[in-house]
């Protein structure tokens, strides 16, 4: 698979080092290459990027504040000279931290982990079912067959078009499994299927005459989905 790629970097000579490795790649498309925070985050307010390589420390706009204040859906590899922001970048789930100056055998290490996370990512996009443990089998369930899925105490009860299913799998383990395109978290003991919604009114979500809360930790999220 191709990944679409843009270098934000304020070093000409790591900015030179980094899209060397880069071209060395033909799996990856530099779209582009940015000198300061601000013009990438404009530039990816309208284009979609797999892949960041992002510097730390620059003018303007630092690194970590454009993952802080962006809504970043790509991957992104650090590339750093200062490791006291490890932890930080970690907590921001970048793919890889890069210490300059790196190798080229570190490199493709960092980018070889960030394709392995987008394939997964695509692989989730496309689902279509998941496989629910239920007792003592595993019980194929169609996502579209899904309404809206509610916590109960140590279980998640999830409604179907022809019967409820009772399952010990939490929250954190339906959310890897299933796409929030599909199916989102808007509540700390809620699901909703996106399609099976009939309305939203004073942050309630209405499905199967079922009204649903939408609490303010999930709020941004779903309102980011349905528009």
């Amino acid at each position: 698979m191709k990944i679409d790629c843009i270098i934000v970097e304020d070093e000409p000579l790591a900015m030179e080092r980094t899209k060397n490795y880069v071209l060395k790649l033909s799996y990856l498309n530099l779209l582009s290459t940015f000198e300061n925070a601000v013009d990438a985050l404009v530039f990816l307010k309208s284009n979609a990027v797999d892949l960041i390589f992002l510097d730390i420390n620059m003018d303007k706009l630092s690194g970590i504040q454009l993952l802080e204040t962006a809504d970043i859906k790509s991957e992104v590899i650090i590339t750093t000279a200062y490791n006291e922001y490890a932890l930080k970048g970690y907590e921001l789930n970048v793919t890889d931290y890069l210490m300059k100056p790196f190798t080229f055998e570190r490199f493709v290490q960092a980018v070889d982990k960030a394709q392995n996370n987008l394939v997964k990512k695509k692989i989730k996009q496309d689902k279509k079912f998941v496989f629910i443990k239920t007792e003592y089998r595993l019980e194929k369930l169609l996502l579209s067959d899904i309404f809206y899925i509610e916590g109960m105490r140590d279980y998640r009860k999830i409604h179907t078009n022809s019967k409820p299913i009772m399952t010990l799998q939490t929250f954190k383990d339906l959310e890897e499994e299933i796409p929030s395109h599909i199916i989102c978290r808007v509540h700390k003991s809620y699901m909703v299927s996106l399609d099976k919604i009939e309305s939203v009114e004073r942050e309630q979500i209405k499905i199967n005459n079922i009204l649903i809360p939408i609490s303010e930790t999930y709020k941004k999220l779903f309102f980011d989905l349905i528009k």
